[in-house]
């Protein structure tokens, strides 16, 4: 008896030993997470996707995974027996090895436990690899490794690519993708994984957590309005060899913003979305703050449109000048003319009216709200730069620059905002760009119109100041202007941009920025645009610039846009099985049962489908994908893109709602870099 007691002592204090050496080495420290033996990995979850107003995707999620082999696991007898076919499949579908050379590489492995096949295998690649011979049994029999990775992919290229955004690693996540980050991130799996010569081997059947995915972010942005803002401010930048440039739609009722563009001239000479000009560059306004100074005359009882004032051309503060861009002036002229041909005079009456009482004129202009800033969720926006009298920089002068958009800093955004508020009847509403979050059809979190200022000014300013921007298009500086079939309210902006230390440069250095920001239809506004371009260098006034490109978004908006048009009410019969779109087959049966369809599956064993309608069902049948270029007609754009961009080719899409072309011919050798053309509709 004492001998067994002895032998369990002894046996529970080795197990002791044992627990304490596992934690601890020699020396009482902890093992470092290196050394161990086994380690809990993160999967990551598929990110949700960004989607504009009608749904196409904006941002989207596309699994690959890491191939990887255990050859040490299979037994010698069915390696022997399997290699060579395993080595013809692994070519077909990987083209980067002959059949010689792949048994060679396993041959030469033959201890190996984590052997490398090829990294970036796309999701339907990785399905085809799993029925190979040897692989077909399995991770334990078969020695099948998948390690899945998640990449982002932006179906629409540039479109608001910077609105969009991006997460990066390290630095500062930006746009969409950065401020929902929460939303749209899922939550990572955990796989427990064994250290191994090459690597991390995952365990088979030993994930401990199956990864979440993440919601769905839908924007305000229509991606019409967007193609075609973006286009006309490409072609405007151009032309003019600008710096750079922004445009934004808003929609005046509500705040959304429908369309946001930023392009900046690379080396290159090309133009690329990689700053979010309209949101977070604050810059000197220039003319296009005038519209504040008169509703501020106007408000604080100072002076009416019809008051006469004399545009003579040269104003004098102290020892500066400010001259009109017409040589002599315009001579006596009501106030109203002279906001609608934008003369300085407007700074001489602002002096006039508040030069003894400062304060009062920077109080007006913050009552507005174009001191405070909007509060947008995407990061990034500055605080607007309004001084009050006596701060630092404060001068005599003060007055007159801030009345015409000098000694002032708003961004893009912030303006519009203001000009937005007029246009809405004195509401100014704070803009957004997402409506909501969801989880399939599931709503999160919604978003929707808030109100910065029930009241902007009194009824009466409000009128006068909407037939100044009337009549700047019609008689001022943006007469050129007019659209084909609707009034345009708005008004144009010149400003020189100052240059650091060297303040505004000389006449043979100097930079400009032109503007235009306005409402349409005048006399029943729908949207909101402003146009802002940096540095051209063959125009510089704000409406050859930048009001072109405004009148032809606005042309076209109201071409596509059914907020111009009366509904047609004669709807065509409906069948009672909507059309289906192609695409993976586990997608499809989702929606059908969220959709209470009937519909059946024509065989088993394939990932991919097409879907046949008939009055009482569906059915799905089976879509080859092989490893030349795929079938895409009939599938959604995402499917598509995700199909053909892992075969290595290049997308350009074009429409909504299915693929009905595409120009290279499915089943044709895939040559990677060759761009293919997919429309839809």
């Amino acid at each position: 008896m004492y001998l067994y007691y002895i032998f369990f002592v002894l046996f529970m204090v080795a197990i002791v030993v044992k627990v304490f050496a596992i934690q601890y080495d020699s020396i009482g420290d902890f093992l470092k997470d290196d050394d161990l033996e086994e380690k809990v990995f993160e999967i990551p979850a598929i990110r949700g996707d960004i989607l504009a107003e009608e749904g196409e995707i904006l941002s989207t999620s596309v699994p690959i995974y890491e191939i990887r082999m255990d050859v040490k696991t299979v037994k010698k007898e069915l390696l022997d027996e399997k290699v060579d076919s395993l080595g013809m499949v692994l070519t077909n579908l990987l083209q980067i090895k002959t059949p010689r050379e792949w048994v060679t590489y396993i041959r030469e492995n033959r201890d190996n436990q984590f052997l490398l096949i090829k990294r970036k295998v796309p999701h339907d690649i990785k399905g085809e690899l799993e029925k190979a011979p040897i692989f077909s049994l399995g991770p334990n029999k078969g020695g099948f490794i998948a390690i899945p990775q998640i990449i982002r992919k932006r179906p629409n290229g540039a479109l608001a690519a910077r609105t969009v955004g991006v997460i990066r690693e390290s630095g500062v996540n930006v746009g969409i993708e950065g401020a929902f980050n929460t939303f749209l991130a899922g939550t990572p799996g955990k796989e427990l994984r064994k250290k191994v010569s090459g690597g991390w081997k995952p365990i088979p059947n030993e994930i401990q957590q199956d990864p979440v995915t993440g919601y769905d972010v839908w924007t305000t942005i229509d991606l019409t309005i967007q193609d075609v803002a973006e286009t006309e401010l490409e072609r405007q930048l151009q032309e003019q060899d600008a710096k750079l440039g922004c445009v934004i739609v808003m929609e005046v009722e509500t705040g959304k913003i429908k369309a946001i563009a930023n392009l900046s001239k690379g080396t290159d000479g090309k133009y690329y979305e990689d700053y979010n000009h309209a949101i977070g560059r604050s810059t000197e306004p220039g003319s296009t703050f005038k519209l504040a100074s008169i509703m501020a005359l106007l408000e604080d009882g100072k002076m009416s449109l019809n008051d006469l004032v004399n545009a003579k051309g040269k104003y004098k503060f102290y020892d500066s000048y400010l001259h009109d861009s017409k040589p002599g002036g315009y001579g006596m002229i009501s106030l109203k003319k002279a906001f609608e041909v934008s003369s300085n005079v407007i700074a001489e009456a602002v002096n006039n009216a508040y030069k003894n009482t400062p304060q009062d004129f920077v109080d007006r202009i913050k009552s507005f709200g174009l001191g405070d800033p909007l509060g947008i969720l995407l990061k990034g926006e500055p605080d607007p730069t309004i001084r009050n009298a006596g701060d630092e920089g404060w001068s005599g002068i003060s007055i007159p620059w801030m009345s015409i958009g000098y000694e002032v800093r708003l961004t893009p955004l912030q303006i519009l905002t203001f000009y937005n508020g007029v246009a809405n009847n004195g509401v100014v509403m704070k803009p957004y760009f997402v409506s909501k979050v969801m989880d399939g059809n599931k709503t999160i979190q919604t978003y929707g119109s808030e109100i910065l200022n029930p009241r902007l000014c009194s009824p009466s300013t409000l009128v006068a100041v909407k037939s100044c921007l009337e009549g700047v298009v019609e008689n001022g500086t943006g007469k050129s202007l007019q659209a084909a079939s609707f009034k345009i309210a708005g008004k144009t902006g010149t400003a020189r941009i100052a240059q650091n230390s060297a303040g505004y440069g000389n006449d043979k250095d100097v930079k400009h920025q032109a503007s235009f920001v306005g409402y349409f239809p005048a006399d029943n506004p729908k949207y909101s645009c402003i146009v802002v371009i940096a540095a051209p260098n063959k125009d510089i006034y704000g409406s050859k610039v930048s009001g072109t490109v405004f009148t032809k978004i606005a042309n076209k908006v109201n071409a596509t846009s059914l907020n111009f048009h009366e509904a047609i009410n004669d709807l065509p019969n409906v069948s009672s099985i909507p059309k289906i779109k192609n695409g993976r087959v586990s997608d499809l049966k989702s929606a059908m049962k969220m959709a209470q369809i009937k519909y059946g599956v024509e065989g088993s064993d394939f990932d991919w489908g097409v879907s046949n309608e008939s009055d009482s069902k569906v059915k799905i049948e089976k879509r080859y994908i092989g490893p030349t270029v795929p079938n895409v007609l009939g599938m959604g754009l995402k499917d598509a893109l995700y199909l053909l961009e892992n075969r290595g080719l290049v997308v350009v899409a074009s429409g909504v709602g299915r693929v009905t072309s595409q120009s290279v011919e499915a089943g044709s050798e895939v040559i990677k870099g060759t761009k293919i053309q997919i429309e839809l509709n």
